[in-house]
């Protein structure tokens, strides 16, 4: 509130205009009453220099949502200014316009403000003299998409302004609550309205009456308020059946909203001690991979022994294949010699039997022989004693014959040595 009364001081110094007393006295009022949104200015005298610093001061206001400048005697040149102020304003909502007597160029200024305003009072005006202005007025009216009240009273509207207004209400979606009273419509704007009513679904008040309209016109365009006003309380019961139930969702997702943190808290925590593994882990799988790094170089040592020997083993089953089939040919061998040696050995045998056959057939006939001459054998020692003994008993004889010849040898000697024993 103090800024908005000191941007207000600085302006009207900066373009050398004197402040109006009772534009500060009410500025002042306002200060003092905690937490006002509202600007009232109604019954005062506006100037157009006024009109001017408070549309500049309004243009960038975010305090006020209410300003009321209603029979504040306002010229056609003193509200275009204020309007064109309030077209670049996005907090006020409510603009009570009332008793201004206002035309063409307030008409147009106001079809540009038409953006934001819930709540427009424009009563006692003059807004419906000047066709042209009073289409842009429409023609704004009919792009709204906030502005749910406003009062035309005592407007001097007629049914070609009647007609502008109704091509109004069947584009605006938003507007329920309109004050034509007091108004110049007559029959034919009447059953503008009436068809207007025929498109419109928003619309759920709107006054009549002292427009010479007919009352069985009156009566269908109460019909069609009824319709609206039953559909809009059928679309605030669905609007609160929305809340209540966007209100159980927000408590729903309120709640999971904390399930989440809690969640979440939860998870960092778990992050944490993750951290903390993974690091944990990460010294571990340092350790373990010099572990693995010793193991690696154990094992490459161990592959190099294994296919040193996988080669040694190699060259061995070369040499064992080798020996096996050398062996397999000994064996061979070995089996046909045995063969040949069993042969051999057989025929040796049947040999050795003939041959013994034969031999004993020979030591039989041997023996035979044998016998016989061992019979011979005894016979011829007997006969071979006999004759040793005739033999001995020759020998005697012979010895004593020699010792006879000998001794008579020697006696002959001496008589005769040329005696010669064939003489004898």
């Amino acid at each position: 509130m103090e800024d908005f009364r000191r941007s207000y001081l600085r302006l009207c110094k900066e373009g050398g205009i004197d402040a109006q007393e009772s534009v500060l006295a009410q500025l002042h009022d306002a200060r003092t009453v905690t937490g006002s949104c509202r600007l009232d200015l109604r019954g005062q005298s506006i100037t157009v220099d006024t009109c001017s610093v408070l549309g500049r001061v309004l243009q960038s206001d975010a305090v006020f949502t209410e300003v009321l400048l209603s029979d504040c005697m306002l010229s056609e040149e003193g509200v275009k200014l204020l309007l064109n102020g309030l077209c670049s304003n996005t907090t006020v909502k409510v603009l009570d316009l009332k008793g201004n007597n206002m035309r063409g160029t307030g008409a147009e200024a106001l079809g540009q403000l038409l953006v934001r305003n819930k709540i427009l009072v424009l009563e006692w005006n003059a807004l419906g003299m000047w066709e042209e202005g009073f289409g842009v007025f429409c023609e704004g009216l009919a792009s709204n998409t906030s502005l749910a009240q406003l009062d035309l009273r005592n407007n001097q509207i007629n049914h070609q302004g009647a007609a502008e207004l109704c091509i109004a209400l069947k584009r605006n979606s938003t507007l329920q609550e309109l004050d034509l009273r007091w108004n110049n419509i007559g029959l034919l704007g009447g059953r503008s309205i009436l068809e207007a009513m025929q498109q419109n679904r928003t619309l759920n008040k709107l006054e009549m009456a002292g427009n010479n309209i007919p009352s069985d016109t009156l009566r269908a365009i109460e019909q069609s308020m009824n319709h609206n006003a039953d559909r809009q309380s059928t679309l605030r019961e669905s609007r609160s059946r929305t809340q209540v139930l966007s209100k159980e969702i927000q408590l729903l997702k309120e709640e999971k909203s904390r399930q989440f943190l809690s969640l979440m808290e939860t998870i960092d925590r778990q992050k944490d001690e993750m951290g903390r593994s993974s690091r944990n882990s990460s010294i571990r799988l340092g350790q373990l991979q010099e572990v693995l790094s010793e193991q690696k170089s154990s094992v490459n040592s161990l592959t190099a022994k294994l296919q040193m020997t996988e080669a040694a083993l190699a060259l061995s089953e070369q040499k064992a294949h080798d020996l096996g089939e050398l062996l397999t040919r000994v064996k061979l061998e070995k089996a046909e010699l045995r063969d040949r040696q069993s042969r051999e050995i057989q025929k040796e045998q049947e040999d050795s039997a003939l041959k013994e056959a034969k031999l004993l057939k020979e030591v039989n006939s041997v023996s035979e022989k044998n016998l016989q001459l061992r019979n011979k054998l005894e016979e011829t020692e007997r006969r071979c004693k006999t004759q040793q003994d005739q033999i001995f008993e020759l020998k005697q004889e012979l010895t004593n014959t020699t010792a006879e010849l000998k001794l008579r040898l020697a006696q002959t000697e001496g008589g005769s040595s040329d005696k010669t024993p064939g003489g004898e």
